[in-house]
C-alpha cells in the first residue's frame, strides 16, 4: 500500500527550539478501534519545552533516554474525525472532537489516530477548535490537581502561584467552581485577568512575596514550580497542602518525607500517566462546567504549525497569558 504523507513537526533531539522540525512523515490511520483525527488546532506549554530539553533528566526514562521516544511532540488537539475502525461505535466521519494524547504525544500535526476508549469527547456545539485544543493541558491538569491531589473543598482557601499561566487561568476558574476562596500571585500587567477571572484577591509577586504574608492557606497550588514547599509552608495551614506539576528532585524528596511524617503535605502528580478512562471522565466535567458558563480558555498567541519553535521560544520568556494555540488548519 502506497505510504501517504502529512506534515508534522518532529524533534530530531533534545535541546533548543531549533530541534523542532516541520518534516513529512507518515500519516496514521485508523486501526479497528482507533479513530483518525484531522487535527485543527493543538498546543505548546511549558511542559513541551520541558520535554524537549529533556530535563529533568530522571524524565528521559518516560520520553527516551537519548532522543525523545515520540519524536511528534503535543498532547492536545482538536478537529474532526477523517475515518473510523471497523469496531468503532462512539464516532462517526465528520464529528467534531477534542481529547489527550498523553504519553502517546503526536499532536503537533495534520492528523493523530487516538483510541476510541482513549481520550477523546466529541465538542460541545459552542466550543472553538482554539479553545478545545487547551483543555487537556491546562483545564485538565489543573482540575486533576485541585479535586484529586488536593481535594479541595467548599469553603476552604487556596493561593494560586501563576495564576495568569495555562493552568492558572484555569485553576482561578475551577477553584472557585469547586467553591474555594481564591488568591492569585501574578505580575502586575496581569492582576486584572487574574481578577476577571473570578479570584478574591491578587497579589502581584513584583511588590509581594506571598510566602511574607500574615495569612494562612489550606492549599498552594504552585502551577509554575517557582517556589517549593519549604517556603511556601508557612502559609500553609495546618494539614494543609503544597501542590505542584513541575516535578523536582526537591519536590520528590519532600514527598516521600511528608508522607511518613508532618502534617503538611508536599504532592505531586503526572495527569499524564493517569489511566485513560479516569482523564476522560474529568473532561466530560469539564465540558459540563464549560456548558453552565463557568470555564472559559484564556488565549495568548496563536501560531501556524510551521512555527512551532518560534511558540517555544515564546514561552520559554515565561510571560504568556493563558494558553499557546497551534492552528493546524486555517
Amino acid at each position: 500500500m502506497k505510504t501517504i504523507n502529512m506534515k508534522a513537526i518532529v524533534a530530531t533531539g533534545y535541546g533548543s527550539p531549533a530541534v523542532l522540525q516541520l518534516q513529512n512523515v507518515a500519516k496514521p490511520f485508523a486501526g479497528n478501534n482507533e479513530v483518525l483525527v484531522k487535527i485543527y488546532a493543538t498546543t505548546a506549554t511549558t511542559a513541551d519545552g520541558m520535554m524537549r530539553t529533556g530535563k529533568p533528566y530522571f524524565g528521559r526514562l518516560m520520553t527516551g533516554l537519548l532522543k525523545p521516544k515520540h519524536p511528534i511532540p503535543g498532547t492536545g488537539f482538536s478537529g474532526v474525525v477523517e475515518a473510523t475502525g471497523d469496531q468503532v461505535t462512539a464516532f462517526k466521519t465528520g464529528d467534531r472532537v477534542f481529547g489527550e494524547t498523553t504519553l502517546g504525544f503526536s499532536t503537533n500535526a495534520e492528523y493523530v489516530s487516538v483510541p476510541e476508549t482513549g481520550v477523546i469527547l466529541t465538542m460541545p456545539d459552542n466550543m472553538s477548535f482554539a479553545e478545545a485544543a487547551a483543555y487537556c493541558d491546562g483545564h485538565l491538569t489543573s482540575f486533576n490537581f485541585l479535586k484529586e491531589v488536593a481535594k479541595i473543598k467548599p469553603g476552604q482557601s487556596i493561593l494560586i502561584n501563576g495564576a495568569s499561566g495555562s493552568l492558572g487561568t484555569a485553576a482561578v476558574q475551577l477553584a472557585k467552581y469547586l467553591g474555594a476562596e481564591v488568591v492569585g500571585v501574578t505580575s502586575t500587567k496581569n492582576t486584572g485577568l487574574v481578577k476577571s477571572l473570578g479570584a478574591d484577591m491578587v497579589l502581584d509577586y513584583t511588590k509581594v512575596d506571598f510566602t511574607e504574608i500574615r495569612r494562612k492557606f489550606d492549599v498552594v497550588f504552585d502551577t509554575v514550580g517557582k517556589s517549593s514547599f519549604k517556603k511556601s509552608r508557612k502559609v500553609l495551614k495546618e494539614g494543609g497542602v503544597y501542590v505542584s506539576p513541575v516535578l523536582k528532585l526537591s519536590l520528590l524528596l519532600r514527598m516521600l518525607k511528608t508522607s511518613i511524617s508532618g502534617k503538611q503535605k508536599a504532592k505531586f502528580s503526572a495527569s499524564g500517566m493517569k489511566k485513560d478512562h479516569e482523564l476522560k471522565t474529568m473532561l466530560s466535567e469539564l465540558s459540563e462546567i464549560f456548558r453552565d458558563g463557568k470555564l472559559k480558555t484564556v488565549i495568548d498567541r496563536q501560531f501556524p504549525l510551521e512555527k512551532v519553535a518560534m511558540a517555544h521560544e515564546y514561552i520559554a520568556k515565561g510571560h504568556k497569558r493563558g494558553n499557546v494555540i497551534i492552528m493546524v488548519q486555517s
